[in-house]
């Protein structure tokens, strides 16, 4: 697709198959996340590996950065079609693998492959948002992605814990690979009329940053693992974190972690949302489940409200348009973010009722569906042609690593306290910390308007970007 419409809405010719095919992996990504998340803590059960719990979820987020550097580059070279085809099939193995595993090394095994890609068919959507719609559909776009989310939030956790106390929780993993097949073949019309190659120079392959992902990639699984090492593991795992914030520097745009305003601070707070949010979900279910006695089926109703809440948020901004300003936007997320990451600390502190755990959870989902749309918003209109693969990538990988970062910690953390009680409760903690470090940095997204200055960052030439009237 070469050109755009200037009325048409994404449900409608020339974009309406383009929106079905990525709305329907993404629907896919969402089923595979919610429905394990649910059933993780009956898996670690069965296979004995309350060891690599954790694991079992920054594995994937640590190899999805390998995936995103891959495919956002890739994508730069050759255009996104071969790095998405290429990242759904990986997806469909590691979920083969998993499916399969009679060992908890074997179901992290098939995560990490998983990670692989789920990290490139998300680098590869967002290229093709910005190869397929005009800047401003993509508001609506992002929208829409976060509205996939409902069903998989609906029906998802409750669907994928009766299952698992039903049959067994191996046909959760092999039902999600039945889906990969037709999602992808809903989009294989519309990626053909994507263009296959950038309109600027040849983009040499980043074999340095491919390294340096694998190094950051590495780096986490390490920090995961150093709980397992008696004696000098806090030290591995203070090894492990300054080697990943080393190698994740080449990987994201300069000044990204000094927090320097404009789109250094959109990449690092998306990093920063995602360590809050998700280092406390995957605790949430564990935390209904070992404290309030919750079924696996209605553990997981506590993160389909949050699910359901983050979408209709995320519908809501995209209605409001540029009525909402970006800024806005996520400074009210980061508040909600933290408010609701406080309220479950506070609900075990205090062992209040696991109803006020669970709505509070609903303000973190709300958050999460204001700020993650105008932050990948900001980063495409912040981001030129032949930069697109880059920087979609180095938001993919803040994401990751922030929230696979984050879970690394909080592994080590819940390991190293003696009481239920406790390990919950330094979690939360922790993840209190991470959340109000985000709201810091939630005013500097905003870039600068310079008097007289034409630059990328500019908002007269990125009025998404949404610039503040305060001189450099």
């Amino acid at each position: 697709m070469t050109s755009h419409d200037a009325t048409a809405g994404i449900l409608q010719r020339p974009y309406l198959l383009a929106t079905a095919g990525a709305c329907a992996l993404v629907f896919l990504a969402a089923f595979e996340s919610m429905a394990v998340t649910t059933i993780m803590p009956l898996v670690s059960r069965d296979l004995g590996g309350a060891g690599l719990y954790a694991l079992a979820f920054a594995g994937p987020l640590a190899t999805s950065v390998i995936g995103m550097v891959a495919a956002g580059n890739w994508a730069d070279r050759r255009g996104p079609a071969a790095p998405l085809y290429t990242s759904v099939a990986l997806l469909a193995a590691g979920l083969l693998i998993a499916g399969t595993a009679g060992s908890m090394p074997m179901l992290v095994a098939g995560r990490l492959v998983q990670g692989l890609g789920i990290g490139g068919m998300t680098v590869a959507l967002y290229v093709v948002i910005a190869r397929v719609y005009p800047a401003r559909l993509h508001a609506q776009v992002f929208a829409a992605f976060s509205a996939s989310w409902v069903i998989p939030s609906m029906i998802g956790p409750f669907a994928a814990g009766v299952v698992a106390q039903l049959s067994s929780w191996h046909w959760v993993f092999l039902g999600v690979l039945g889906l990969v097949v037709p999602a992808l073949a809903m989009i294989l019309p519309a990626m053909r009329g994507v263009q296959s190659t950038p309109e600027s120079a040849e983009v040499p392959w980043a074999y340095g940053r491919m390294g340096w992902a694998a190094l950051a990639a590495l780096a986490v699984l390490g920090l995961n693992l150093s709980g397992q090492v008696p004696g000098v593991g806090w030290v591995m795992a203070a090894v492990a974190l300054v080697i990943a914030m080393l190698a994740v520097r080449p990987l994201v745009p300069r000044g990204t972690l000094g927090a320097h305003r404009g789109l250094p601070s959109v990449i690092l707070m998306r990093g920063a949302a995602s360590a809050a949010f998700f280092g406390t979900e995957v605790y949430v279910p564990y935390l209904l489940t070992e404290r309030y006695s919750f079924s696996p089926a209605f553990a997981g109703l506590a993160l389909t409200g949050s699910a359901i809440a983050w979408a209709a948020a995320s519908a809501v901004q995209g209605r409001m348009g540029s009525r909402l300003g970006n800024a806005l936007a996520v400074k009210i997320g980061a508040g909600l973010v933290l408010g609701s990451v406080v309220t479950v600390l506070v609900t075990t502190l205090f062992a209040w009722p696991a109803a006020v755990a669970i709505g509070g959870w609903l303000f973190a989902g709300s958050g999460m569906g204001l700020m993650y749309p105008r932050l990948s918003v900001m980063t495409l209109a912040l981001s030129q042609p032949e930069d697109q693969g880059f920087n979609s990538s180095a938001m993919s990988i803040s994401d990751s690593l922030g929230g696979a970062l984050s879970l690394a910690v909080t592994g080590l953390v819940f390991s190293a306290l003696t009481t239920t009680a406790g390990s919950f409760a330094g979690v939360f903690v922790l993840t209190s910390a991470i959340a109000v470090v985000g709201l810091i940095i939630a005013p500097r997204v905003a870039v600068l308007r310079t008097p007289g200055a034409d630059r990328a960052g500019d908002a007269e030439a990125h009025p998404a970007a949404e610039a503040d009237d305060v001189p450099a």
